[in-house]
């Protein structure tokens, strides 16, 4: 029975020797963080979900060492930043508190290896859709053109009849079957109407599709009957 009991007693020790080395062993490599780690571990890095102190708090997803995806972080001097992080920096959607002249002050928006971008970009509004069955509006780069392209069953749209279209600024241009805009001031908003032919071809409908872009951009619009 003692036997028993030491075994025991052994294999315990073991164990626990085995993790506390294992969280000793699983290394922060952002400096300001670098104290004690607590979470998930890779390789002998943090990786996944953990909770990092040292002068500084980060509490969130981890990937081979720094701070990677979804984590708030706390300065010692107060300030504190909550969202996405890429390679121990914040990149992409967040909001970062801090106090100015002794005023709370909030920065939200986007992030890009640590500097402020500005806030999140107002998503494309559809105002009207008549006899639209799906439609797509992306920002394809930089520049100050909208671009639209009309389809039925996969192909460019070939039945369309009194097609008309207004928007709010810029030259109206065509690119081989596309029509759209260029050198638009944004916010710009859009109308266009006409007439085409169902997927059988057995009767006409009447298309209304109207949209606002407010972010400036080089946008391509796909609309499908």
């Amino acid at each position: 029975m003692k036997k028993h009991k030491r075994s025991f007693l052994v294999l315990f020790l073991c164990t626990f020797s085995l993790f506390l080395f294992g969280q000793q062993d699983c290394k922060v490599l952002m400096t300001e963080i670098a104290g004690t780690y607590d979470g998930k571990c890779k390789k002998g890095l943090a990786h996944g979900k953990g909770k990092a102190m040292g002068r500084d708090t980060y509490e969130g997803q981890f990937k081979q060492g720094l701070p990677n995806g979804r984590g708030t972080y706390s300065w010692s001097t107060g300030e504190v930043y909550s969202g996405q992080w890429e390679k121990g920096k914040r990149h992409g959607e967040g909001e970062y508190s801090y106090k100015m002249n002794g005023e709370d002050k909030v920065q939200s928006g986007i992030w890009d290896q640590d500097r402020y971008l500005g806030p999140k970009p107002e998503r494309p509004q559809v105002i009207q859709r008549v006899g639209v069955e799906k439609y797509s509006i992306n920002r394809i780069g930089d520049g100050n053109r909208v671009l639209i392209d009309i389809y039925m069953n996969g192909v460019p749209n070939i039945t369309i009849e009194a097609f008309s279209i207004l928007g709010t600024s810029g030259s109206e241009f065509t690119l081989g079957r596309s029509v759209g805009y260029e050198n638009i001031n944004f916010p710009f908003l859009c109308k266009i109407n006409y007439r085409t032919w169902n997927k059988l071809h057995t009767s006409q409908h009447n298309v209304i599709f109207e949209f606002e872009i407010k972010e400036p951009g080089d946008w391509r619009v796909v609309i499908t009957n």
